[in-house]
């Protein structure tokens, strides 16, 4: 889900930029023949390394390598240009604001036209919108609001292009655990390298070198998925575009096709918990109390140290293959009280490196069972939709938790708040383990090895499934 970054929807890799982002076929990507294979052209099962997954594996890594360098650049650009920390805030709310705002009509125009197409336009306007803020920065022309116009622009392109990343893996490779598991893998390794990247950019340059390279990271994703060949997507049902009120009625179904799976909008909901109790406080306090008490160099520790741990997680996630991938992603949730639990008790760097290692792995892990899960289980042509409305509801909350942080620790100690949160990391899969809808959802190719398929090769639909007659 769970975002623009792989921690902020329940599947992607964090709510932020990062935290976007998961064995079986993609269900609706192709024909059906066999359990855990889809066809594509030529109705050959599809590896998952492929020269067209290649390509976009390259694409999601290079382009998250960039992503995670933006922050860093923003914030030595406006501090550098006599602006203080409310102004860079300002500028990444302005991306966040937009793209959770637009993210759900995104996809309904990701399930219309060809996403390929429109990844790529959404890449080369956010390489017009990085370079020309290089040059404002290059020429020392900053102005705050011509960087949050830029921003809002970046977000709304970033709400065209994320709904078509769900519905890209299943086309482009049969074993989709396997796929998501290899882009959480490398998505992890650019988190940890971004930051250190844009320092060095930073240092040796300025801070428009590091929005010139972020502008070329988009250039290099937008070519990758210019060369890239999906095969044919097959649909039960053509959506007519020039139909009065078709765009609504794609936004209606979507809602519609959402709401029917107790699993799916279960999951969301519980996230949005997980948003205000958990991740949103979590992330400001650690840093707040790590470097007030410890430096910065060891807040880098341990966001290393978190990093590190989602590549453990998504190498797991290559090698485990649950019957249950929901309820085995839960479990692995219960490692996330590590990370808040050792930075409220206090303990020493060492200890709270190990805990967020350990909180990264069960992230990284339950993100992979997540995505694999939505991309397996839901039909091709609404999947985008279904994506969309996963990352706005999970988004939508993080801020609030955020912004309830503040208060809370001011009111019971930063302290507290973290052992509380805490606390709640152990309750949200508690309760994902309660719903039996959640606990209970077998991995697409192992229901479809278990039951007969139909004459003409297609699995029989699972409990939710759309039919083609009911489209």
């Amino acid at each position: 889900m769970t975002g623009t970054s792989s921690q902020s929807s329940p599947g992607e890799a964090a709510g932020r930029d990062d935290l976007v982002a998961g064995a079986g076929a993609g269900a609706g990507a192709g024909i059906r023949v066999e359990a855990g294979a889809e066809v594509g052209d030529g109705g050959r099962a599809r590896p998952v390394w492929s020269r067209d997954f290649a390509l976009f594996f390259v694409a999601r890594a290079v382009a998250r390598l960039g992503d995670t360098m933006l922050p860093v650049a923003l914030a030595a650009g406006l501090l550098q240009h006599g602006y203080g920390a409310g102004a860079v805030g300002l500028a990444m709310a302005s991306t966040a604001a937009a793209f959770a705002g637009l993210v759900v009509f995104g996809g309904v125009i990701a399930d219309r036209f060809s996403t390929r197409k429109l990844m790529i336009g959404a890449d080369l306007v956010r390489l017009g919108t990085q370079a020309l803020a290089a040059v404002l920065f290059y020429s020392g022309h900053v102005v705050l609001w011509e960087i949050c116009v830029i921003g809002l622009v970046n977000g709304v392109a970033g709400a065209v292009f994320q709904p078509g990343v769900a519905s890209t893996v299943p086309r482009l490779a049969s074993d989709v655990q396997a796929a998501n598991g290899a882009i959480r893998i490398a998505e992890s390794a650019a988190q940890l390298a971004g930051p250190a990247a844009a320092g060095l950019l930073v240092g040796f340059a300025s801070p428009g070198g590091v929005f010139a390279a972020h502008a070329t990271t988009y250039g290099v994703s937008a070519l990758c998925l210019l060369l890239l060949r999906l095969p044919p997507l097959i649909r039960t049902g053509a959506p007519d575009c020039t139909a009065t009120g078709a765009f609504k009625a794609d936004l209606v179904e979507g809602w519609r096709e959402f709401r029917a799976r107790t699993w799916l909008w279960g999951v969301i909901a519980v996230w949005c918990l997980y948003m205000i109790a958990v991740w949103g406080p979590t992330v400001p306090l650690v840093a707040t109390e790590v470097v007030q008490q410890h430096g910065p160099r060891a807040y880098g520790l341990i966001n290393s140290a978190l990093g590190a741990g989602t590549v453990v997680g998504g190498f797991l996630a290559l090698r485990l293959r649950p019957r249950r991938m929901l309820r085995a992603g839960a479990f692995a949730l219960f490692a996330f009280v590590g990370f808040p639990a050792t930075v409220g008790a206090g303990f020493g760097v060492p200890a709270m490196a190990a805990g967020a290692a350990v909180a990264g792995a069960g992230m990284s892990f339950w993100g992979v069972m997540w995505a694999t899960s939505v991309q397996t289980q839901v039909p091709s042509d609404v999947l985008n939709r279904i994506h969309a409305y996963d990352v706005a509801g999970s988004l939508a909350m993080m801020p609030v938790g955020q912004a309830l942080a503040g208060p809370a620790a001011t009111a019971l100690g930063a302290n507290h708040v973290l052992l509380v949160s805490a606390a709640m990391s152990l309750v949200v899969p508690t309760v994902l383990l309660a719903v039996p809808a959640i606990r209970g959802l077998i991995r697409a190719d192992a229901r479809g090895a278990d039951r007969p398929h139909a004459q003409d090769g297609t699995a029989d639909a699972a409990p939710g499934r759309t039919h083609p007659e009911r489209r």
